[in-house]
Formats: structure tokens, sequence, C-alpha cells
């Protein structure tokens, strides 16, 4: 009998649902997040009325962008006209997020950022890079997104990493060491969504096997998620 005849059948575990915890407690602040964290919760006491976070996916921006909108109760950006769209930033906060996706209206963008510096408003945008990096074309534009209070999020460090971890795995009733945490953390990509699905893998997979976590289950993860022989 091999080693693989030994081990546990693997079952199909209940779906439970583990949403991402997206409260200001919820928040676990870093040096990478320290900069944008502080802007976010000094509104409406902001340099400017237009911020703009930019940062890679998985870097936090998008939980500091639901803390504000909360926080704000402000509307966040659809498929509306340039006519609805400058409504909104008319009548109370606006949430625009990832302003440089391709194919973003810029003369709905101008509009918006026109009407909230008339009307005393505030305007937060989301993007993965700075404004000079997402091709715009009009002019005067560019000069509003330059007027705006740009805050740059880096990819997480090893520290929020580890704290994002266990705070996942808490959240989970699940209780891993510093080894582990140590361990994972050294292998993973650097970011913030991916620590959610290692956890949430992980969580699984012990569940289907009847096992405890351990350094050969993240090991397996890993390897699946980075695609490593």
């Amino acid at each position: 009998m091999t080693a693989s005849d030994t081990r546990k059948p693997e079952q199909l575990p209940l779906t439970f649902s583990h949403e991402a915890a997206r409260g200001r407690d919820d928040l676990v602040v870093s040096d990478p997040l320290s900069a944008a964290t502080a802007l976010i919760d000094r509104w409406p006491d902001w340099p400017s009325p237009v911020v703009i976070l930019a940062g890679p996916p998985g870097s936090g921006k998008t939980h500091l962008a639901e803390i504000w909108l909360r926080n704000a109760a402000a509307a966040r950006l659809g498929d509306e006209s340039v006519d609805e769209a400058v409504r909104l930033a008319e009548n109370g906060p606006v949430l625009i997020e990832d302003a440089d996706r391709t194919g973003y209206d810029q003369t709905l963008l101008f509009h918006m950022i026109n009407a909230v510096r008339a009307h005393g408003r505030s305007l937060l945008i989301t993007a993965r890079s700075r404004p000079s990096a997402w091709g715009v074309t009009l002019p005067d534009l560019m000069s509003r997104l330059k007027a705006a209070t740009l805050v740059e999020i880096g990819p997480p460090d090893d520290a929020l990493l580890t704290q994002v971890l266990f705070k996942l795995f808490a959240d989970r009733q699940l209780m891993i060491d510093e080894k582990l945490a140590a361990y994972i953390v050294g292998r993973m990509e650097r970011s913030l969504a991916a620590a959610q699905t290692i956890v949430d893998r992980l969580d699984r997979l012990a569940l289907a096997r009847g096992v405890k976590l351990s350094r050969s289950l993240a090991a397996e993860v890993l390897k699946d998620e980075t695609g490593d022989s």
C-alpha cells in the first residue's frame, strides 16, 4: 500500500460564507497603508476635494474605499450618463473605482471634478496607477487630476501580510503559529487578495481531509496558487 493510499479520503465540506470584512475595525494597517488610511480617517478634512488612491490589485485600496463609502454616505458611480454623474457630484460625496480601466469616460470625469469643486463636495478615486499613466488625452482633465491629492499604496510588506493571515484565520476560528505564517508569507503572492484565497483554500482542504493546518498542507495550496513545481 502506498502513502497516497493511506491518506484520509477527502470529503466535500459544507460551504460557509466567509465574505471579506470591510469595516474600519477589520482593516489591518501597516506602513504601506498608513498614509492612505490616515487620509480616509480625516474626511471631510481633506487637503483637496478630490483624492486619488493608487495601488496594485490586492493592496487594500478597495477596503479603504468601502470604509469611506459608508462613513461619507457616498454614492458609487456606476454606468450613469454625464448629466447623471454631475448631479451625483453636486449632491454629495462620490466614489469612482478603477478610473484607469480601459475606456473610462474622460469627459465625464472632467465634468464631475468640476462639479465637486464648484459645490464643495468630495470625490474619491481609486486606480492601479497614478494619473500620468492613465493615458489621459484631455489637457484640462489632466490639470484637474494634477491638483488632486494623490496617495500611492505600495504592495503589502511581510508584517502586514502576517497580520492579515492571523486575522483571516481567526475569523474562521482557526489558529496558526508564527512559523507557519512565516512559511506562507515567504512563498505567497504579495497581495491581500492572495492571502484571502490561500486562507480559504487551506480551510477547505483541512476540513475536507479532516486534518489540522500544517506546513505540508500549506505547501500543497501554495504550489497550486503559484504554479511552482
